[in-house]
């Protein structure tokens, strides 16, 4: 047993194209179906699940009649556009089946390069999850260009478990797992069961790419666990077609190979918060509120503000300074420098009132907050 992957509250789930169509013989709505029920058993055990699927281009491809992957980046679109419909209508349905709702998520790299989008998207997906619904998440693929688009539904399932702290990435493919050498082309190599993200070995093992319906391979997943593991999450790929692959491995059962991040989430975002960001404006908090932060952990609310210094945008990284000018935090922020500095001083209930609209009642998330 795995109490690592065991204990994760949080789960993101990524399904490849090869097992959502059946090997491009368009959806396979069976095996969709096996997945909705295990997550609705995942849910009752109180786990928390984001499904990052593929599948749409194979699946408008299927219905458009197309039998390879075009090049042409307007073909993909069209096929994603026209794939996307039934790919959404099946996993609905599905869950529907079991009382679960479901809420189409699609994204692109700029959504979560860019700060305001980042926490747009984080706060979305933080909410679906709140609300019990079991969002399906894919590239938008009917806009995307190839300055913007990941590449692979592998990288978006990664930069999901980033967004959102997730505790575990289950990348579900059509093999068992990381082999020593491709077992297509080597029939002495070995299931490779345990190993860290992020170990250059990994990617020599790795094989090349994947199948004519899906635009990943295993280097593909393997790059993937390493970035996962940059947010504290542990990966494991897994055959999708092992019997209760889900519920099994969310009890720690050992199948496919387990990739283990080497840095406690908490850590990392706290590494990189106090490292690597360029703050981009001060808040000054009252006695009230660095206590609140400094001694209960608390998130940081706009009434504990009494000044805001400099100018920035929603989901700009900014500093914490006590009443006698020492930084004790800095962390990303809720709300730009005007909007900020109409709702300091006041209490959260109030923001409405004020603005017009709520993002968060909070200034900054505990969650996105390290104390320096």
């Amino acid at each position: 047993m795995n109490p690592r992957v065991r204990d994760g509250r949080r789960i993101v789930v990524k399904v490849g194209s090869a097992l959502v169509t059946n090997e491009g013989a368009g959806l396979d709505r069976d095996a969709i179906a096996r997945w909705a029920a295990q997550v609705s058993e995942l849910r009752t055990a109180g786990k928390e699940v984001v499904l990052v699927s593929s599948g749409a281009i194979a699946e408008g491809m299927q219905r458009l009649g197309w039998r390879k992957r075009p090049h042409m980046m307007h073909d993909l679109q069209a096929a994603a556009a026209v794939g996307q419909m039934g790919l959404i209508q099946v996993y609905e349905s599905c869950f529907r089946e079991h009382g679960m709702r479901t809420a189409q998520v699609l994204l692109t790299h700029g959504d979560l390069a860019d700060r305001q989008r980042y926490l747009n998207a984080r706060s979305t997906l933080r909410t679906l999850i709140g609300l019990g619904v079991i969002p399906v998440v894919n590239e938008n693929d009917t806009v995307v260009t190839d300055e913007i688009r990941f590449g692979d539904n592998d990288t978006l399932a990664a930069l999901v478990t980033n967004l959102i702290e997730a505790d575990c990435l289950f990348i579900l493919t059509d093999q068992q797992g990381l082999h020593t050498a491709d077992p297509r082309r080597d029939p002495g190599a070995t299931l490779v069961r345990e190993a860290s993200a992020g170990d250059p070995a990994l990617e020599t093992q790795a094989g090349g790419a994947g199948s004519i319906i899906g635009r990943g391979g295993m280097l593909t997943k393997i790059l993937a666990a390493k970035r996962a593991a940059r947010s504290g999450a542990h990966t494991v790929i897994a055959s999708g077609r092992e019997p209760d692959v889900l519920l099994r491995l969310a009890a720690g059962e050992t199948i496919g190979t387990f990739l283990a991040a080497g840095t406690a989430p908490l850590a990392a975002r706290k590494q990189w918060l106090a490292d690597h960001v360029q703050v981009s404006g001060r808040l000054r908090l009252d006695a009230g509120a660095v206590r609140a932060l400094m001694q209960d952990r608390k998130s940081l609310l706009p009434i504990g503000v009494k000044g805001v210094d400099g100018e920035f945008e929603r989901g700009a990284v900014v500093a914490c300074f006590s009443p006698d000018g020492h930084e004790i935090a800095r962390g990303l922020v809720n709300y730009s420098s005007t909007e900020s500095r109409r709702i300091m001083g006041h209490a959260s209930k109030e923001i409405d009132r004020i603005l017009g609209y709520v993002d968060e009642p909070e200034l900054i998330d505990r969650d996105n907050l390290v104390l320096l």
